[in-house]
């Protein structure tokens, strides 16, 4: 279903040279953030999956472009809960081979261009995150910031669209959008239970009925709306993709400690699988494409 999807979407991540012997026209041009030895700004698993859903994980990469030397932190920091979401990506292909649906996950630290903020806003290159100073974010340019959209932000979103387009129009359906996120069990002072969080706006078919089913789980503490709401911290995938497009969606916060090995992947693949599968199944004409 998702061939030609795949096929385009594996081209775009790719980096195409310039033919030998074509000159370059007009000014000269910016140096390119990714050279040759560094990651794709995204990838695409399981692009022929067959379920009418998408899974993203806006976070799912701790790397940086060699050309920003690290942006001046060490691998400790970039490793922390600053520069990426940690067991999140390991989450979303467990998920993405559970439903055998699609998932695309960022190639790239949050630190270099946040993929779920708004570009231009504090949050999207921050010059300190949880209290680390980020250097390679201080004094940048405004040809400094659109290098990175360009480069990394934008081929993100336009894969993420594309993706949601192949499969709206392989199934029929509106896409279901699951985007997976992991969050860090202590912040501000504070000590945060929940084991996983649901996070939603106005549209809530899904995440409603999705908690009700992780709130089945013994032991197991839901967040409705925590350890952040969708209501009043903006995050730009969701609404970008799926609130002004109408599809049901929701968000997934799960505690990055219970992340850390493959048996809790694992284990909360498989929980949240089986509350998903649940929840899916009654959004009944909320999944259903519009004439």
């Amino acid at each position: 279903m998702h061939r030609l999807a795949a096929a385009v979407l594996s081209r775009e991540g790719q980096r195409s040279p310039l033919r030998p012997g074509v000159p370059r026209l007009g000014p000269k041009q910016p140096e390119p953030l990714l050279g040759p030895s560094d990651p794709p700004p995204f990838r695409v698993l399981n692009a022929r999956g067959r379920a009418p859903m998408l899974l993203t994980c806006d976070h799912a990469s701790w790397s940086v472009p060699a050309s920003l030397g690290r942006l001046g932190l060490g691998e400790r920091d970039l490793r922390r809960h600053i520069g990426w979401d940690p067991g999140a990506a390991d989450l979303t292909r467990q998920l993405a081979e559970q439903f055998d649906a699609p998932a695309i996950l960022s190639g790239y630290s949050r630190l270099v261009i946040d993929c779920n903020r708004a570009p231009g806003t504090a949050e999207s290159i921050p010059a300190m995150s949880d209290g680390t100073q980020v250097p390679g974010n201080s004094a940048l340019s405004p040809a400094d910031i659109e290098r990175r959209e360009l480069a990394l932000f934008r081929p993100y979103h336009s894969a993420v669209s594309r993706m949601l387009s192949a499969i709206r129009n392989g199934t029929g359906r509106r896409p279901a959008y699951v985007a997976v996120h992991s969050f860090t069990p202590f912040l501000d002072g504070f000590d945060r239970p929940w084991h996983v969080g649901v996070l939603w706006d106005r549209d809530t078919p899904l995440a409603q009925p999705l908690i009700g089913e992780l709130r089945r789980v013994p032991g197991l503490k839901v967040g409705d709306n925590q350890p952040y709401s969708a209501k009043s911290e903006f995050d730009y995938s969701r609404m970008h993709h799926a609130s002004r497009a109408g599809l049901p969606y929701v968000l997934l916060e799960v505690r990055s400690d219970l992340l850390t090995d493959r048996p809790g992947v694992d284990s909360y693949a498989s929980l949240i699988a089986t509350a998903l599968r649940t929840a899916l199944s009654t959004l009944g004409q909320h999944w259903q494409d519009r004439p």
